[in-house]
């Protein structure tokens, strides 16, 4: 198997094991010590600081779902196209808990080093997830 398909692999189960299973331990599992997170929230260094933002993150969507819509890579590089839904049970960043359905969509870029995550970039329309939350 090649690389490409190897990190393709390693992505796929990223999304499967800490947002589809809900595993908070795959975060240190997956994510190198010192790996970059380019999130919509901050640059997050390390698997802790991405591990509270999960942790957040599912509070406020405890039945969050993603759906992995396409993955291609080339060699230590992937970008990932998928789309989420949940329901607003918890405060998300200030927006105290609304009990509606939301749906976004967005990419992800990884970055694997010696088969572990090291850099990542999130892109999703936020603000549209927020406007769904308060209109």
């Amino acid at each position: 198997m090649s690389t490409a398909e190897q990190n393709k692999a390693r992505a796929r189960r990223w999304f499967e094991e800490v947002w589809g299973k809900k595993r908070r331990e795959a975060i240190f599992e997956m994510l190198g010590p010192d790996a970059v997170g380019h999130t919509e929230h901050g640059i997050m260094v390390g698997p802790g600081p991405f591990a509270r933002l999960h942790g957040a993150i599912l509070t406020a969507f405890p039945d969050l779902e993603f759906v992995v819509e396409e993955i291609i890579a080339e060699g230590d590089s992937v970008a990932i196209r998928w789309s989420v839904s949940g329901t607003h049970r918890g405060d998300f960043f200030g927006v105290a808990p609304t009990g509606r359905r939301m749906q976004a969509r967005g990419t992800t870029w990884h970055h694997y080093q010696d088969g572990r995550l090291i850099e990542g970039w999130d892109s999703w329309n936020a603000d549209g997830l927020l406007r769904q939350l308060t209109q």
